[in-house]
């Protein structure tokens, strides 16, 4: 084991984001840095040489403290440490807590304990979005599975007195529900890779102009909103994941057929760049109520709504994460003549990639 001067290792731990308790074998404090002091409520106290149990003066809800209950100078000889637990402070503040027994010899007297405490609200607020998650999903999924579920039932308990347009409407229905069950694991999907850094792209030069022109012809078709695509000058090619580029122009231009009203305009034009080939901005605008600048943060964040329209509301965080994993930005402004608008700029195809 390396030591640290005592001075060094104190200058450290105090600079250190989380508070640290450093015991010796005999279960005497040799280091308390100024968080934990804080958090325990030992500031200007002189906690060198004091039993840690004295100093770390943390218990559960059913009064016990930390020491009685993980023993760390106790226990089997294999073991390294003690995992996160919440545990309270002396003021009944939630805090996070784990430790770390050191041996100097293998299967040895544990000779060392490091305790470390980080505050709990981060827990809290994490445990607080898996319930609005868990919650948020149960709705969703439970709408179209309750028509899947009441049309199959109707089916067969009536199949003989259905007849034959009856039959087909509600299987389309049911197919209609199917598909939004299936884009909604989708996109939870998306936001799980996105989350955990797991969203895996493959870039490769790519027409961006006929990709928006697909997707525009596609929602064209599933909608009776006017839709008008216009191209400014020479688009160049750019280096994105045809995949998710269209995911994300297809997103943006369904939101404003969703949300807008009247027209909905997208634009693609060449966006210069001083120091970087030139990329691709499209820019998506309706005619509706607009998106507020003190709502616009919060556009990206996971389930907003906005309006009426329903949606999971994922599709806007969806779009800013995978737009960003491919160094672009979206932002959001107002319509001259009211409405939202929505731009998002691509990054185009290295010099050493252009045939």
């Amino acid at each position: 084991m390396v030591h640290v001067p005592q001075s060094s290792a104190q200058d450290l731990a105090d600079v250190l984001p989380d508070g640290v308790v450093v015991a010796d074998a005999d279960g005497r404090v040799t280091l308390v840095s100024t968080v934990a002091a804080r958090m325990l409520g030992r500031v200007g106290s002189d906690d060198v040489g004091r039993p840690l149990a004295e100093v770390l003066r943390l218990q559960d809800q059913d009064a016990q403290a930390w020491t009685a209950c993980n023993t760390p100078y106790a226990g089997l000889r294999t073991r390294t440490g003690v995992p996160e637990q919440p545990w309270l402070t002396p003021g009944g503040v939630e805090v996070l807590v784990t430790a770390a027994l050191h041996r100097a010899e293998r299967l040895g007297p544990v000779t060392q304990v490091v305790v470390t405490i980080r505050w709990g609200h981060g827990r809290a607020r994490l445990d607080r979005e898996r319930s609005d998650l868990v919650a948020t999903v149960a709705h969703e999924l439970r709408s179209p599975l309750t028509g899947v579920k009441g049309f199959v039932q109707a089916l067969l308990n009536r199949w003989d007195k259905l007849n034959d347009e009856q039959k087909k409407l509600m299987l389309e229905t049911v197919a209609a529900d199917s598909d939004r069950l299936s884009r909604l694991i989708a996109e939870l999907l998306d936001v799980a890779r996105i989350d955990t850094g797991r969203l895996q792209l493959y870039p490769r030069p790519s027409d961006g102009g006929v990709l928006v022109e697909r997707v525009v012809e596609s929602v064209r078709a599933a909608t009776a909103r006017e839709i008008d695509l216009a191209v400014a000058g020479a688009l160049p090619d750019v280096m994105v994941d045809p995949d998710k580029f269209t995911q994300v122009v297809t997103n943006l231009v369904e939101n404003a057929v969703r949300h807008g009203d009247g027209l909905v305009t997208v634009l693609a034009e060449p966006e210069p760049h001083p120091d970087a080939p030139d990329g691709l901005r499209v820019t998506v605008s309706d005619q509706g109520e607009g998106i507020k600048p003190e709502l616009r943060r919060r556009v990206f964040t996971k389930f907003w709504t906005g309006g009426v329209s329903g949606g999971s509301g994922l599709g806007l965080y969806i779009v800013n994460g995978l737009v960003r994993a491919h160094g672009g930005v979206v932002s959001i402004d107002d319509a001259p003549g009211g409405g939202a608008v929505l731009s998002v700029t691509w990054p185009g195809v290295p010099e050493e990639l252009v045939v």
